[in-house]
């Protein structure tokens, strides 16, 4: 329910990082002091403090971190609303957002913090000379320390690209008039999705990457739905050529030609948080991207000292840094034997189909030369998906399908990949059964509810087997039924 009047972005600002807060006086010492307060940081101080820790939180600008204030949760809501509303308003869609983070920006505040125990200081952790993070006039002692300050977007040095003024993720969901036409720069995930939200929105798109193909790092089948699906949209494509420069506030320049827009929007990549904190002081090595180097237990060269969260060169995403920051309260706090190495993370692009994997891609798998065995499904043949409806001249894999790669001849999955509507959801159990050591035989044993998507599995257990039946098999089987003929 929205409330007229409200501005919502003021109503999560004060719960984030309230105007008219004091630092309380540091403790005489810590068992843990955390550097950032997105999700890595928040879990591990929470986490910390339930189990009876003193800690302390230092955040230099809002508490939530990228996924509350200017990734996950505006993006999606975002998308949500321009899939759902009939003839999608920009006004409205960006209210909704504003209105959306404001509802769980309490999850993530400061008072919520507060109660639970953890001292919060606002202001920019650096670390002095003895190794203690300080924060304005206070010097907080802590037996580990934390780094989670995460990273933003990075703006490579295109010609006249910084001229330009370009939105980023960190500005882009805060725009108040709606641009006539966008030019966005990266077809990765983040790229794909707000091309199509924009798109929705009566916005004329843009798209550009250097790559031949939208989302490159997944598979080319799901590349190539993804696309018919954006073009379909209205979003025009401009890929396999390298932006050679940007003149004025959009006109962009490739070797192809060039495409005048009023604003430039900036997905190409991510760069840390680190700098400005004298992290060599505390012999914390990072490497030439400025990426804190750490182990897989998440100690830094400084073993007192650990980092997870986007601040890493590892994957960059919420759930990762969620899991990593379990590790760190194991690590940090009792016998350091939490390891994030052998993790199974998954992740999504929730553009309309969703487009979503785990574990090895086909490419990957190729590229190494893994003798790998594939089972594939498209979602067409379950009764559910025959149940639903969808335009006549919709691809068969618009409307979902499945990859699962196994090693060659065993049942244990090596990566999976599922395009369609709820694909990070359906791939949920695929993540759980790789997380247990399981393979697709376990899937031919469950029940599953008809007539659902889910079934999807039980369809592949059924694949796994008759994979097995190999001739030698099939002639046991003969043999055996040979015996025990039914009498006449």
């Amino acid at each position: 329910m929205s409330y007229p009047g409200v501005d919502y972005d003021v109503a999560a600002w004060q719960l984030l990082s309230p105007a008219d807060y004091v630092n309380p006086q540091p403790q005489p010492g810590y068992h843990l002091v955390v550097v950032g307060a997105g999700p890595a940081g928040l879990i591990s101080a929470i986490g910390a403090a339930g189990l009876g820790a003193k800690v302390a939180l230092v955040e230099r600008h809002r508490m939530g971190g990228d996924c509350l204030n200017v990734g996950c949760m505006p993006s999606k809501s975002l998308l949500a609303f321009t899939e759902h509303a009939e003839n999608p308003d920009f006004d409205q869609a960006f209210a909704w957002l504003r209105q959306v983070r404001a509802e769980i920006a309490p999850h993530d505040s400061v008072e919520r913090y507060t109660a639970a125990g953890v001292d919060v200081f606002l202001g920019d952790g650096v670390f002095n000379e003895s190794g203690h993070v300080c924060v304005g006039g206070a010097v907080l002692k802590g037996r580990r320390v934390a780094i989670c300050t995460g990273a933003r977007a990075a703006v490579p040095p295109i010609p006249g690209l910084r001229e330009s003024d370009p939105l980023t993720n960190e500005t882009v969901f805060d725009l108040r008039e709606k641009p006539q036409s966008l030019a966005i720069l990266g077809a990765g995930a983040i790229g794909c999705e707000l091309a199509q939200a924009f798109a929705r929105l009566g916005v004329r798109v843009e798209l550009f990457d250097l790559a031949d193909r939208v989302l490159p790092n997944e598979n080319r089948l799901a590349s190539v739905t993804l696309a018919q699906a954006l073009a379909a949209d209205g979003v025009s494509l401009h890929l396999g050529s390298a932006v050679q420069e940007v003149v004025g506030s959009g006109r962009i320049v490739t070797e192809q030609g060039s495409v005048e827009c009023d604003r430039v929007l900036v997905a190409l990549g991510r760069q840390p948080n680190t700098e400005g904190m004298n992290l060599s002081a505390a012999s914390v090595q990072i490497d030439e991207r400025g990426f804190i180097v750490s182990d897989a237990k998440l100690r830094t060269t400084n073993k007192k000292i650990f980092a997870a969260g986007d601040c890493t060169a590892t994957l960059q995403f919420t759930h990762h840094a969620d899991a990593q920051a379990r590790a760190l309260i194991q690590n940090a706090l009792f016998l350091p034997t939490a390891k994030i190495d052998a993790l199974v993370i998954p992740h999504c692009t929730y553009t309309r189909p969703e487009v979503a994997s785990v574990g090895l891609s086909q490419e990957q798998l190729q590229a190494s030369g893994t003798p790998y065995d594939e089972y594939e499904f498209y979602f067409d043949e379950l009764d559910r998906t025959k149940a639903m409806q969808f335009p006549d001249d919709m691809a068969r894999a618009a409307k979902g399908y499945v990859q699962v790669f196994t090693v060659q001849g065993k049942d244990k999955i090596l990566g999976a990949a599922i395009v369609g509507a709820d694909a990070g959801e359906l791939l949920a159990p695929i993540c759980l059964l790789m997380t247990q050591n399981l393979g697709l035989s376990a899937a031919q044993r469950t029940v599953f509810s008809y007539p659902t998507r889910s079934e999807y599995l039980k369809r592949l257990g059924d694949a796994y087997n008759r994979n097995r039946m190999t001739p030698a098999v099939a002639r046991v089987f003969q043999r055996w039924l040979a015996l025990i003929q039914p009498k006449r």
